[in-house]
């Protein structure tokens, strides 16, 4: 059983996909990236363990459905196993003169307990069946949308310098009808890439169960032949339209050979009467292709007896396409972040609070431009609204310790009491920094970028460069660390004693003894 275990998003995504979309197991198991043998297995495990809908899987914790998937198995007696042949050397042994009785004597030779001879045979059948399967893909009305970029791409000139940049063009095909649509975009980029499927969607009318790209960047984080892993933000917007993304598989143009055959034709009817004209925008570019996008689904396809694709949308896909989100997708990247001692993230060099008991913990960050959230092993432990002043703090009193509202091992009085130890303005402004803010837990960063100073710079130094820093009110880390880069702590501040400051010793440095000289001789 072991060999079925696989990890708990891949194991929770199949759950989804079979209770909720109704796929079938190869489609779902090209989808996760396991084997359909194994989808059939999770499904067996959760009707054993008594799960029957997705709404009784989804709020139980990762580590009670795996108890309830995989209990721990009963103690079992020694298994008889029935070694297989290698039904390669099989197939290329079995030629004329050498039958299948033959090779089966000898396989029983090698291994007494194996197959019978109606066994062997039939196995050899089944195994040689397969072998010789060719994939025809069929579509079904309404469920696969292939997309891809074409190779090929437009330009778009600037009025104002002439200056001419070339712009990506987004295919997207239905499978049954071959119904295209096509756009220009700037990039290849995430957010054009999801995007250009928003508009897909709205041009179709609504969406397909499953989506086919290719392994791009955008699409596949982690790119591989059997195994990949999807973008999270790609995710995101399929799990939007309620849709499975199943990319082709990297060099298997037949995998997506209706985005293949879609990018033709958008060269071929599209690109190739562009290649004359000229466009100063993007969206002077696309009303274009829109009008000889409307001149290609209207063109008769002689396979299908001249009739067009739009003809075929409506009578195929359109009445079987899933009906359109009530909500507006908000496009969102995803970072890791680790949680500092303060219990913040960085999402931009904005700090956003999280349960203080989450710190030292690595954290799935979700952030678009209205919102933040954090997720910890798939929960969401955090949200707040997205705040875009570098520097700043968001802060929520409930995730702050219940002990006076600071860490147990970090505190102002500590931070502080560690400055004095290497100055008395040093204290001062540490002192400074951590009363300013809302919360003290807030300046500890501050803090703690000050006080590592000493570590590169001295004790003496980082002195002389707090002295100046309050004289001048400066506050932030990268104004104190510019003060000793530059030399700045050597200085006299005026109006200021500077009771350790050191004095430049160099040859070329004359003193104020020089110029006594002078002028007494001068006189």
């Amino acid at each position: 059983m072991a060999a079925e275990r696989t990890t708990m998003r891949r194991i929770r995504e199949t759950l989804r996909l079979k209770l909720c979309s109704g796929l079938s197991h190869r489609q779902i198991a090209d989808s996760v990236g396991i084997s359909p043998s194994t989808v059939t297995g999770m499904m067996k495990r959760a009707r054993n363990a008594g799960l029957q809908t997705w709404a009784e899987i989804e709020p139980i914790a990762e580590e009670r459905l795996d108890a309830l998937l995989y209990p721990p198995p009963p103690p079992a007696g020694p298994e008889r196993h029935r070694p297989d042949p290698l039904w390669i050397y099989t197939q290329r042994q079995a030629r004329k003169g050498v039958t299948l009785e033959l090779l089966h004597i000898e396989y029983l030779a090698a291994h007494p307990d194996g197959l019978r001879y109606t066994a062997f045979c039939d196995a050899y059948r089944r195994w040689l069946k397969r072998r010789k399967l060719s994939m025809r893909q069929v579509h079904v009305a309404g469920e696969k949308m292939f997309v891809d970029y074409s190779g090929q791409t437009a330009q778009v000139a600037d009025p104002r310098t002439g200056e001419v940049r070339e712009v990506q063009i987004f295919v997207a095909v239905l499978g049954a009808s071959s119904m295209t649509f096509v756009e220009a975009t700037e990039s290849q980029m995430l957010p054009d890439w999801t995007a250009s499927h928003v508009r897909a969607c709205a041009f179709f009318g609504g969406t397909t169960a499953v989506w086919v790209p290719d392994q791009l960047r955008s699409a596949v984080s982690g790119p591989h032949a059997y195994d990949p892993e999807i973008n999270p933000s790609y995710h995101d917007l399929a799990l939007h339209y309620d849709a499975t993304v199943i990319p082709a598989r990297p060099r298997k143009p037949k995998d997506k050979a209706k985005a293949e055959r879609g990018v033709q034709l958008a060269q071929r009817w599209i690109l190739a009467r562009l290649r004359k004209e000229c466009f100063f925008s993007l969206a002077e570019l696309n009303a274009r292709i829109s009008e000889l996008l409307d001149e290609l689904n209207d063109r008769p396809m002689k396979t299908f007896g001249n009739q067009t694709r739009r003809q075929r949308f409506e009578m195929l896909d359109q009445p079987a396409l899933q009906a359109l989100p009530t909500t507006r997708y908000q496009f969102a990247h995803w970072k890791k972040a680790k949680v500092n001692i303060d219990y913040h993230v960085d999402v931009k060099g904005h700090l956003y609070s999280v349960p203080y008991a989450l710190v030292g913990t690595r954290l799935d960050v979700r952030y678009g431009a209205d919102s933040v959230e954090a997720f910890h092993k798939g929960r969401l432990v955090a949200a707040h609204p997205r705040k875009h002043p570098v520097g700043g703090f968001t802060t929520t009193p409930a995730h702050m310790p219940a002990s006076h509202r600071r860490h147990a091992e970090w505190s102002p009085s500590r931070l502080i009491n560690w400055a004095r130890k290497i100055g008395p303005s040093c204290g001062q402004l540490v002192e400074q920094i951590l009363h300013s803010r809302r919360h003290p837990e807030q300046g500890y960063r501050a803090s703690l970028g000050i006080l590592r100073l000493a570590k590169k710079y001295s004790d003496e130094r980082l002195e002389a460069a707090c002295i100046r820093a309050l004289a001048f009110s400066l506050r932030r880390v990268r104004q104190i660390e510019a003060i000793l880069k530059n030399g700045y702590d050597r200085l006299e501040v005026p109006g200021v004693q500077s009771p350790q400051a050191p004095t430049l010793e160099h040859a070329n440095v004359r003193g104020a003894a020089y110029f006594e000289t002078e002028a007494s001789d001068v006189g």
